[in-house]
Protein backbone atom coordinates (compact mmCIF):
# COMPACT_ATOMS: atom_id res chain seq x y z
CA UNK A 1 0.00 0.00 0.00
CA UNK A 2 2.63 2.51 0.97
CA UNK A 3 6.27 2.72 -0.02
CA UNK A 4 7.41 6.02 1.28
CA UNK A 5 4.28 7.12 3.07
CA UNK A 6 4.11 10.29 0.98
CA UNK A 7 3.70 8.08 -2.12
CA UNK A 8 0.50 6.45 -0.92
CA UNK A 9 -1.65 5.49 -3.90
CA UNK A 10 -4.71 3.29 -3.96
CA UNK A 11 -7.53 2.90 -6.45
CA UNK A 12 -10.83 1.08 -6.31
CA UNK A 13 -11.94 -1.62 -8.71
CA UNK A 14 -13.90 1.04 -10.62
CA UNK A 15 -10.69 2.96 -11.37
CA UNK A 16 -11.43 5.80 -8.96
CA UNK A 17 -8.79 7.19 -6.64
CA UNK A 18 -10.60 5.93 -3.54
CA UNK A 19 -10.75 2.40 -2.15
CA UNK A 20 -13.94 1.10 -0.56
CA UNK A 21 -13.93 0.36 3.16
CA UNK A 22 -16.64 -1.73 4.84
CA UNK A 23 -16.18 -1.21 8.58
CA UNK A 24 -17.64 -2.52 11.81
CA UNK A 25 -16.52 -2.33 15.43
CA UNK A 26 -13.63 -4.78 15.44
CA UNK A 27 -12.63 -5.06 11.80
CA UNK A 28 -13.00 -4.06 8.18
CA UNK A 29 -12.86 -5.15 4.56
CA UNK A 30 -10.96 -2.85 2.18
CA UNK A 31 -11.15 -3.23 -1.60
CA UNK A 32 -8.76 -1.31 -3.80
CA UNK A 33 -5.65 -1.18 -5.93
CA UNK A 34 -2.43 -0.13 -4.25
CA UNK A 35 1.27 0.36 -4.86
CA UNK A 36 4.34 0.50 -2.63
CA UNK A 37 5.40 -1.12 0.62
CA UNK A 38 3.75 -0.92 4.03
CA UNK A 39 6.66 -0.80 6.53
CA UNK A 40 6.90 -3.24 9.49
CA UNK A 41 3.88 -3.16 11.79
CA UNK A 42 1.77 -5.46 13.97
CA UNK A 43 -1.91 -5.46 14.92
CA UNK A 44 -4.18 -7.74 16.91
CA UNK A 45 -6.45 -8.60 13.97
CA UNK A 46 -6.10 -11.65 11.76
CA UNK A 47 -5.19 -10.19 8.37
CA UNK A 48 -6.39 -11.85 5.17
CA UNK A 49 -5.26 -10.52 1.80
CA UNK A 50 -6.68 -11.86 -1.46
CA UNK A 51 -5.20 -10.53 -4.71
CA UNK A 52 -8.14 -10.39 -7.13
CA UNK A 53 -5.72 -9.81 -9.97
CA UNK A 54 -1.94 -10.08 -9.87
CA UNK A 55 0.01 -11.02 -6.74
CA UNK A 56 0.90 -9.52 -3.37
CA UNK A 57 4.05 -9.99 -1.28
CA UNK A 58 4.62 -10.37 2.45
CA UNK A 59 7.71 -10.35 4.64
CA UNK A 60 8.07 -11.24 8.30
CA UNK A 61 10.45 -9.43 10.63
CA UNK A 62 13.03 -12.17 10.03
CA UNK A 63 12.47 -13.36 6.46
CA UNK A 64 12.57 -12.47 2.78
CA UNK A 65 9.73 -11.25 0.60
CA UNK A 66 7.33 -14.03 -0.42
CA UNK A 67 4.74 -13.57 -3.19
CA UNK A 68 1.25 -15.02 -3.06
CA UNK A 69 -2.29 -14.52 -4.31
CA UNK A 70 -3.66 -15.25 -0.84
CA UNK A 71 -2.03 -14.42 2.51
CA UNK A 72 -3.09 -14.81 6.14
CA UNK A 73 -1.18 -13.19 9.02
CA UNK A 74 -1.75 -14.30 12.61
CA UNK A 75 -2.55 -11.68 15.26
CA UNK A 76 0.32 -9.59 16.70
CA UNK A 77 2.87 -10.71 14.09
CA UNK A 78 5.28 -8.06 12.79
CA UNK A 79 5.20 -7.96 8.99
CA UNK A 80 5.67 -5.76 5.93
CA UNK A 81 3.28 -5.86 2.98
CA UNK A 82 3.39 -5.00 -0.71
CA UNK A 83 0.24 -5.31 -2.86
CA UNK A 84 2.39 -4.81 -5.99
CA UNK A 85 -0.29 -2.77 -7.73
CA UNK A 86 -2.83 -5.57 -7.65
CA UNK A 87 -6.53 -5.14 -7.02
CA UNK A 88 -6.87 -6.74 -3.61
CA UNK A 89 -9.27 -7.42 -0.78
CA UNK A 90 -7.84 -6.87 2.69
CA UNK A 91 -9.87 -8.23 5.59
CA UNK A 92 -9.13 -7.54 9.25
CA UNK A 93 -10.86 -10.10 11.48
CA UNK A 94 -11.34 -9.99 15.25
CA UNK A 95 -9.39 -13.04 16.54
CA UNK A 96 -11.72 -13.27 19.57
CA UNK A 97 -14.81 -13.75 17.37
CA UNK A 98 -16.14 -17.29 16.93
CA UNK A 99 -14.97 -17.38 13.31
CA UNK A 100 -11.63 -15.80 14.17
CA UNK A 101 -10.99 -18.45 16.81
CA UNK A 102 -11.86 -21.17 14.28
CA UNK A 103 -9.57 -19.75 11.58
CA UNK A 104 -6.72 -19.23 14.02
CA UNK A 105 -6.71 -22.94 14.96
CA UNK A 106 -5.80 -23.75 11.34
CA UNK A 107 -2.89 -21.28 11.21
CA UNK A 108 0.22 -23.23 12.14
CA UNK A 109 2.60 -20.55 10.85
CA UNK A 110 2.77 -16.85 11.65
CA UNK A 111 2.27 -16.11 7.94
CA UNK A 112 0.41 -18.52 5.66
CA UNK A 113 0.51 -18.40 1.84
CA UNK A 114 -2.71 -19.94 0.55
CA UNK A 115 -2.75 -22.42 -2.35
CA UNK A 116 -4.97 -21.70 -5.35
CA UNK A 117 -7.35 -24.48 -4.36
CA UNK A 118 -8.11 -22.74 -1.05
CA UNK A 119 -8.76 -19.42 -2.80
CA UNK A 120 -11.04 -20.48 -5.65
CA UNK A 121 -14.45 -20.00 -3.97
CA UNK A 122 -13.53 -16.78 -2.19
CA UNK A 123 -11.82 -15.32 -5.24
CA UNK A 124 -14.79 -16.01 -7.52
CA UNK A 125 -17.20 -14.24 -5.17
CA UNK A 126 -14.87 -11.25 -4.70
CA UNK A 127 -14.53 -10.82 -8.46
CA UNK A 128 -18.29 -10.96 -8.86
CA UNK A 129 -18.74 -8.40 -6.08
CA UNK A 130 -16.30 -6.00 -7.78
CA UNK A 131 -17.64 -6.48 -11.31
CA UNK A 132 -21.36 -7.10 -10.70
CA UNK A 133 -22.16 -5.79 -7.21
CA UNK A 134 -25.92 -5.91 -7.65
CA UNK A 135 -25.81 -9.55 -8.75
CA UNK A 136 -23.43 -10.70 -6.02
CA UNK A 137 -23.65 -11.61 -2.35
CA UNK A 138 -24.54 -8.92 0.18
CA UNK A 139 -21.27 -7.65 1.67
CA UNK A 140 -21.71 -9.20 5.14
CA UNK A 141 -22.46 -12.57 3.54
CA UNK A 142 -19.46 -12.17 1.25
CA UNK A 143 -17.14 -11.47 4.20
CA UNK A 144 -18.43 -14.50 6.12
CA UNK A 145 -18.17 -16.68 3.03
CA UNK A 146 -14.53 -15.73 2.47
CA UNK A 147 -13.54 -16.40 6.09
CA UNK A 148 -15.46 -19.67 6.43
CA UNK A 149 -14.04 -20.95 3.12
CA UNK A 150 -10.58 -20.67 4.73
CA UNK A 151 -11.51 -22.40 8.00
CA UNK A 152 -10.42 -26.03 8.09
CA UNK A 153 -12.20 -28.96 9.73
CA UNK A 154 -14.83 -28.62 12.43
CA UNK A 155 -15.18 -25.56 14.69
CA UNK A 156 -12.90 -25.89 17.73
CA UNK A 157 -14.49 -27.41 20.81
CA UNK A 158 -12.03 -25.82 23.23
CA UNK A 159 -13.55 -22.69 24.71
CA UNK A 160 -11.89 -19.58 26.08
CA UNK A 161 -11.93 -19.19 29.84
CA UNK A 162 -15.43 -17.79 30.56
CA UNK A 163 -13.99 -15.16 32.90
CA UNK A 164 -11.93 -13.67 30.07
CA UNK A 165 -14.95 -13.87 27.76
CA UNK A 166 -16.94 -11.90 30.34
CA UNK A 167 -14.33 -9.13 30.32
CA UNK A 168 -14.05 -9.06 26.52
CA UNK A 169 -17.80 -8.76 26.08
CA UNK A 170 -18.05 -6.05 28.73
CA UNK A 171 -15.42 -4.01 26.88
CA UNK A 172 -17.15 -4.46 23.51
CA UNK A 173 -20.55 -3.52 24.94
CA UNK A 174 -19.31 -0.42 26.76
CA UNK A 175 -18.78 3.08 25.44
CA UNK A 176 -16.14 3.56 28.16
CA UNK A 177 -12.64 2.64 26.98
CA UNK A 178 -10.94 3.65 30.23
CA UNK A 179 -11.26 0.20 31.78
CA UNK A 180 -8.19 -0.53 33.91
CA UNK A 181 -6.73 -3.96 34.58
CA UNK A 182 -7.78 -3.56 38.23
CA UNK A 183 -11.40 -2.85 37.23
CA UNK A 184 -11.45 -5.79 34.84
CA UNK A 185 -9.95 -8.09 37.48
CA UNK A 186 -12.57 -7.04 40.03
CA UNK A 187 -15.30 -7.76 37.46
CA UNK A 188 -14.42 -11.47 37.56
CA UNK A 189 -13.20 -11.61 41.18
CA UNK A 190 -9.49 -12.11 40.49
CA UNK A 191 -6.44 -10.31 41.82
CA UNK A 192 -4.85 -7.91 39.30
CA UNK A 193 -1.75 -10.11 38.98
CA UNK A 194 -3.75 -13.30 38.41
CA UNK A 195 -5.98 -11.52 35.91
CA UNK A 196 -2.99 -10.11 34.00
CA UNK A 197 -1.50 -13.59 33.65
CA UNK A 198 -4.79 -15.21 32.62
CA UNK A 199 -5.66 -12.49 30.10
CA UNK A 200 -2.30 -12.64 28.32
CA UNK A 201 -2.42 -16.44 28.29
CA UNK A 202 -5.90 -16.50 26.75
CA UNK A 203 -5.80 -13.49 24.41
CA UNK A 204 -2.12 -13.39 23.48
CA UNK A 205 -1.17 -9.88 24.51
CA UNK A 206 -1.20 -7.79 27.73
CA UNK A 207 -4.48 -6.20 28.80
CA UNK A 208 -3.19 -2.64 28.34
CA UNK A 209 -2.08 -3.40 24.78
CA UNK A 210 -5.44 -5.00 24.06
CA UNK A 211 -7.25 -1.89 25.27
CA UNK A 212 -5.09 0.24 22.97
CA UNK A 213 -6.14 -2.02 20.08
CA UNK A 214 -9.82 -1.63 21.01
CA UNK A 215 -9.38 2.14 21.09
CA UNK A 216 -7.86 2.01 17.61
CA UNK A 217 -10.78 -0.01 16.21
CA UNK A 218 -13.17 2.61 17.60
CA UNK A 219 -10.99 5.39 16.19
CA UNK A 220 -11.08 3.74 12.76
CA UNK A 221 -14.87 3.84 12.81
CA UNK A 222 -14.79 7.45 13.97
CA UNK A 223 -12.47 8.42 11.12
CA UNK A 224 -15.02 6.98 8.68
CA UNK A 225 -17.88 8.84 10.36
CA UNK A 226 -16.26 12.19 11.13
CA UNK A 227 -13.43 12.42 8.58
CA UNK A 228 -11.11 14.13 11.06
CA UNK A 229 -8.39 12.60 13.21
CA UNK A 230 -9.14 15.02 16.05
CA UNK A 231 -12.75 13.80 16.21
CA UNK A 232 -11.52 10.20 16.12
CA UNK A 233 -9.19 10.89 19.06
CA UNK A 234 -12.08 12.28 21.11
CA UNK A 235 -14.45 9.45 20.18
CA UNK A 236 -11.95 6.72 21.07
CA UNK A 237 -10.43 8.33 24.19
CA UNK A 238 -6.97 9.01 22.77
CA UNK A 239 -4.99 11.87 24.26
CA UNK A 240 -4.96 13.80 20.97
CA UNK A 241 -4.73 13.43 17.19
CA UNK A 242 -0.97 12.82 17.38
CA UNK A 243 -1.56 9.82 19.66
CA UNK A 244 -4.07 8.36 17.16
CA UNK A 245 -1.62 8.88 14.31
CA UNK A 246 1.29 7.22 16.13
CA UNK A 247 -0.82 4.22 17.17
CA UNK A 248 -2.36 3.86 13.71
CA UNK A 249 1.08 3.80 12.07
CA UNK A 250 2.47 1.34 14.61
CA UNK A 251 -0.41 -1.09 14.15
CA UNK A 252 -1.36 -0.62 10.47
CA UNK A 253 1.87 0.73 9.01
CA UNK A 254 0.17 3.74 7.39
CA UNK A 255 -1.04 7.10 8.72
CA UNK A 256 -4.79 7.52 9.30
CA UNK A 257 -4.79 10.34 6.73
CA UNK A 258 -4.20 7.69 4.04
CA UNK A 259 -7.39 5.92 5.06
CA UNK A 260 -9.43 9.10 4.68
CA UNK A 261 -9.07 8.88 0.90
CA UNK A 262 -11.64 6.09 0.84
CA UNK A 263 -15.37 5.60 0.41
CA UNK A 264 -16.82 4.30 3.70
CA UNK A 265 -19.71 1.97 4.41
CA UNK A 266 -20.45 1.10 8.04
CA UNK A 267 -21.99 -2.34 8.52
CA UNK A 268 -22.92 -4.52 11.48
CA UNK A 269 -20.36 -7.18 12.37
CA UNK A 270 -20.46 -10.22 10.05
CA UNK A 271 -19.12 -12.39 12.88
CA UNK A 272 -20.38 -13.91 16.08
CA UNK A 273 -18.94 -12.99 19.46
CA UNK A 274 -18.49 -15.70 22.07
CA UNK A 275 -20.94 -15.35 24.95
Amino acid sequence: MVGKLSNFSIKSSQGHDAPRWYLWDGGFLALGRSAGVVPPHAHHAIQIVIAIDGMASIRSSRGDWRPGAGIIVRPDVVHSFDAQGSLAAMLMLDPESTEGTWLRTALVKEITLLPDTALSSCLAELRKFCEQPFASMEVRGLIRHCVLSLCAGEPPTRQRDPRVTTVLNAIRDSTNLRVSAETAAAMIHLSPSRFAHLFKQQVGLPFRRYMLWRKLTRATLAIARERTITAAAQAADFADAAHVTRTFQQMFGIPPSAMMQGEFFEISSPFELAR
